[in-house]
């Protein structure tokens, strides 16, 4: 999924309902919507684009 929009819609997806319909669990978040940890907890590969990491469980937006 790639995410270009603040629409409300995507704010607040059903992962649960999204892991049964898509075929790889990718997010690519130009918006940056969600905390990327908790998205990588539900098993998620999340990019979430213009942010700068320091450490695993810090970072810099």
């Amino acid at each position: 999924m790639i995410i270009v929009t603040e629409w409300s819609e995507f704010r607040t997806p059903d992962f649960e309902r999204m892991e049964k319909e898509i075929k790889h669990k990718i997010i690519f978040d130009g918006r940056n919507l969600f905390d990327v940890y908790k998205i990588r907890e539900l098993g998620y590969h999340y990019e979430s684009i213009g942010r700068s990491y320091l450490t695993e469980k810090h970072y810099i937006q």
